[in-house]
């Protein structure tokens, strides 16, 4: 491979036409022959520049509404022939071929045609056949040929083209690697599309893809590379950041875990806070006011707060914005936030503020992919919109209204939890979260143990277990959890049920005078 190949004939068709004006002006300045077809010719004619029609190359016109157009030896030849091999110099000469030098490619909008929900046939009309052949055809000799397909890549070509009068060898190679990606991705995108048609939801092949969409300074730890890739639809890649320093891995991981737990609260029945740590949350709550629902989740565990991700689910107002600016926090994450809000918290340099008007639905379904040695497992996203018609009590005593509000509350928020998870709560707050760990007698009383230190932050004697409600995301094996809980003064407890124990356990409750029910699923989440 010689290092610099020189451009003497490109062939330019895309559907995005950002930056092509300066850059196709940067070609002919260089004396670069362009070729183009239908609309981007015409684009380029309407730019003063001279262009070659493809189908004026082939002596075959685009048929059947523009599907066959640069499917032909002409172009392909041109795009594949080994510059220097006898043989294709010969088959050049022999059919007519000239070589091309250049492509630049971007395809049918298709995953823009999806995202908008297109119907099936107008979908189907934007899978781009004749682009992605040409892609591969002119990344495989990036020998000697460049294939552009990414815009952002026009003006620093445009410099190198000027500087050499053509593009070295690792311009090439990057740009090839480049173009084999996006192929693949324009791949996945329609094999994932075609699936749901068909209503797989795990095909024979599962394709997964996403474009970069940040380089993170590392990862988990320091000696760890990184980088944050998006996909689709809501989420924290999505959010504008106003203020800080770029995102870590940890900040997103966590991000995450505050966005999907705050979204699970919906915006029409009240403000919701949630702060989470360590992929945990350490507090969650509700209230009359974003500034109230902030104070009551910050009192579940305010040591743990420190350093931690706040996310709401309504419009960030300033009294809110005041409480948060008290404590040091990693991230805030909004729908909005209110100019006052944003200018109390611009004084919180290393503070970073998301806002997301793309707002996840609390029941957002789609595919959670976790990787593995060797693979990954991939299974349905945990959005089961809970009916309270389904629970089931089953001690003697009734929970009261309160209780099963409370109770309904804490299963919400159990749902966010590392297993194993327990969620203490009392008027729409949680007051004490056990999680992560191998025992759920031990996640019962680190949960009791929590609130007992928030009692005590606030001057209290008395666990504020007292008179709380309790979650567990999967059932009580044993009686002892159970025991612990009413230790502590809990009064009402919901669980999957379905132990081997399970009449031990309602035993237990019973003699206690506890009110229990069943919800006959469990929210594992690891």
């Amino acid at each position: 491979m010689k290092d610099v190949a020189a451009i003497r004939r490109a062939l330019i068709s895309v559907s995005d036409k950002t930056g092509l004006a300066d850059f196709a002006r940067a070609l002919a300045q260089a004396d670069v022959t362009l070729l183009s077809t239908g609309g981007t010719a015409q684009y380029l004619r309407d730019l003063g520049l001279h262009v070659t029609e493809v189908s004026d190359v082939t002596g075959f016109p685009e048929i059947m509404d523009g599907r066959v157009k640069t499917l032909h030896p002409k172009i392909h030849g041109g795009l594949l022939a080994v510059r220097g091999n006898a043989a294709h110099d010969e088959a050049k000469a022999k059919h007519g071929i000239d070589d091309i030098d250049m492509l630049v490619v971007n395809l049918y909008p298709f995953e823009e045609t999806v995202a908008r929900q297109a119907g099936y046939d107008e979908t189907i009309e934007n899978i781009d056949v004749g682009g992605p052949a040409m892609i591969r055809a002119a990344a495989k000799n990036h020998a000697s040929v460049a294939v552009v397909t990414d815009p952002a890549d026009y003006a620093a070509l445009a410099a190198e083209l000027a500087s050499t009068q053509g593009l070295c060898l690792s311009t090439r190679k990057r740009l090839a690697a480049k173009a084999f990606a996006r192929t693949a991705s324009y791949d996945a995108a329609i094999a994932s599309w075609m699936a749901a048609q068909q209503q797989e939801q795990f095909p024979q092949r599962l394709t997964v893809s996403g474009t970069r969409t940040q380089s993170l300074r590392y990862g988990e730890n320091p000696h760890q590379l990184a980088a944050a890739y998006r996909t689709h639809g809501a989420g924290v890649l999505a959010a504008h950041q106003l203020q800080g320093k770029a995102l870590s891995y940890n900040n997103i991981n966590d991000a995450d875990a505050a966005l999907e737990t705050v979204a699970a609260f919906d915006p029409a029945q009240g403000p919701a806070c949630v702060i989470v740590k360590h992929a945990n949350p350490c507090g969650v709550a509700r209230g009359a006011t974003l500034a109230e629902a902030y104070g009551k989740a910050l009192a579940c565990d305010s040591t743990s707060a420190f350093g931690g991700i706040i996310a709401v689910n309504q419009k960030l107002d300033a009294d809110a914005a005041q409480l948060m600016a008290g404590i040091f926090t990693e991230v805030i994450l909004a729908p909005d936030a209110s100019d006052d809000a944003k200018t109390i918290l611009a004084a919180k340099k290393n503070l970073r503020l998301l806002l997301l008007k793309d707002w996840p639905r609390g029941s957002e379904h789609g595919v959670v992919v976790k990787s593995i040695l060797g693979g990954f497992l991939a299974q349905t996203r945990d959005a089961e919109l809970f009916d309270p018609k389904h629970l089931k009590t089953v001690s003697k005593r009734q929970p009261s209204k309160q209780e099963m509000d409370d109770l309904l509350f804490a299963w919400t928020v159990a749902k966010f939890v590392k297993s194993n998870a327990i969620v203490l709560a009392r008027g729409g707050a949680t007051v004490g979260i056990g999680a992560g760990q191998m025992s759920r007698i031990d996640s019962t009383r680190i949960a009791v143990a929590k609130s007992l230190d928030a009692a005590k932050s606030q001057g209290g004697t008395e666990p504020l277990a007292k008179g709380a409600v309790l979650s567990s995301d999967a059932f009580f094996p044993f009686a002892d959890g159970i025991e612990a809980a009413a230790d502590a003064g809990i009064t009402a407890i919901i669980q999957p049920g379905g132990a081997m124990r399970d009449d031990e356990v309602i035993a237990a409750v019973d003699t206690r005078g506890l009110a229990m029910v069943f919800t006959g699923h469990r929210h594992f989440r690891h």
